[in-house]
């Protein structure tokens, strides 16, 4: 069986859980089967490994016709291949289209949905609405979709109800167990501005609608003095949402001075060393179709505090490994809460209650042992490659 996998993100070049979830999905995928690599930008230095850009005469273009050429340079390529993966909506029209010039079946592993981020249409304005096009098109047309959730399969079918329920299927991200433990190494958080002797609330995150960042900037506000608001942010989606993340932290920095951001982005063993050293990770997430931070906080054996929206839940054990916080959203595809302010008090006070519990300690033992049990690759493979033998013997 040979796997034709597509992608924007491919190590070294990932910012975000999407390629997070491809780089180690296709490290345990290889051990089985073939898997051959089409991703975007410079080329890898990788066995099976095929990059792309977009043509010459698309450098004026919009991105989202850049991405339809990028896609269209893969196509020819993909010939000989037994079925198409592709994930994200920058490669789902590669895949589609590849699905239809070779006959094989194109297969849609699903990280988030355009219909569920609307604000994109402010920032990109045709672009979203040529992507928001792609990812239906393709949804439609694929053989089968994996969705990384529960809710995101719930997301799925309500973004997109003509779809057939069969044909999608629930396979969890996973985490990487051997690389992410707990890894105390004081020296190296000192190094990015934070003190590891002194409790601390984490986040680590774009800076994006989706990630709720300035939600948790507001309920910050009741955090106990003595307690270090560490975050790890960067990448923002827009000049807007970044003065607007910028003003709160000068805002929330004239009442604490211990408000440390750190902005670029960080190495592994840099993250691995700053998630070990937290008390409490805090993920405020409006929008999160699993949530692979979560994972790692957990893997690193730090309880976590999150939204209860999406597929978080079905990572985080609510009173075991963590705490959820109840949101009610707008049900405009914006995930914004109906009640900002009392949304912000109820993320607070599960900060505090966390922080101050006496076994606190226990939650962190907890969440390893469930990342273990429940979200090992391996497994994850496993899953997927039966996705794969049922997708080829539908299409047959």
């Amino acid at each position: 069986m040979r796997i034709d996998l597509l992608t924007k993100e491919y190590p070294p070049n990932i910012y975000g859980g999407a390629g997070v979830h491809v780089a180690e999905l296709v490290r345990v995928l290889r051990k089985q089967i073939e898997v051959r690599v089409r991703c975007f930008g410079d080329e890898r230095d990788e066995t099976d490994t095929f990059a792309y850009r977009h043509s010459s005469n698309f450098d004026a273009a919009n991105g989202a016709l850049q991405t339809m050429s990028t896609d269209l340079n893969m196509v020819a390529d993909i010939a000989g291949a037994d079925l198409v993966h592709s994930h994200t909506w920058y490669a789902n029209f590669a895949g589609q289209t590849a699905s239809a010039l070779h006959g094989i079946p194109h297969l849609i592993t699903a990280h988030s949905l355009e219909p569920l981020r609307p604000w994109k249409e402010a920032q990109l304005g045709g672009g979203y609405r040529l992507s928001s096009w792609i990812e239906r098109s393709a949804y439609e047309g694929a053989a089968a979709i994996i969705a990384v959730s529960d809710g995101m399969r719930n997301d799925i079918l309500r973004a997109y109800p003509q779809l057939d329920p069969a044909k999608i299927s629930v396979v969890h991200n996973g985490i990487d167990l051997e690389t992410f433990q707990t890894a105390h190494n004081p020296d190296l958080v000192r190094a990015n501005g934070i003190d590891p002797d002194q409790r601390s609330v984490v986040f680590v995150g774009r800076i994006t609608m989706q990630k709720g960042l300035p939600y948790l900037l507001k309920a910050a506000r009741q955090l106990p003095n003595d307690v270090q608001l560490v975050l790890c942010a960067g990448a923002p989606d827009t000049p807007e949402i970044l003065a607007e993340v910028t003003e709160l932290v000068a805002e929330l920095r004239k009442v604490k001075n211990n408000v440390i951001w750190v902005e670029k982005h960080l190495s592994r063993t840099e993250l691995i060393a700053v998630l070990s050293s937290a008390t409490v990770f805090a993920c405020p997430s409006i929008y999160e179709p699993l949530g692979i931070v979560n994972l790692e906080a957990m893997a690193c054996g730090i309880p976590v505090v999150a939204t209860a929206t999406g597929g978080i839940p079905e990572v985080v054990a609510h009173g075991e490994t963590g705490l959820l916080v109840p949101i009610e959203q707008v049900l405009d595809g914006s995930g914004k809460p109906l009640n900002e302010d009392k949304f912000v008090a109820d993320f607070a006070n599960a900060l505090n209650e966390m922080l101050e519990n006496p076994r606190i300690d226990d939650f962190g033992i907890a969440g390893r042992a469930r990342v273990e049990k429940h979200f090992s690759w391996e497994s994850i493979a496993e899953q997927t490659i039966h996705v794969y033998q049922k997708a080829l013997a539908d299409f047959a």
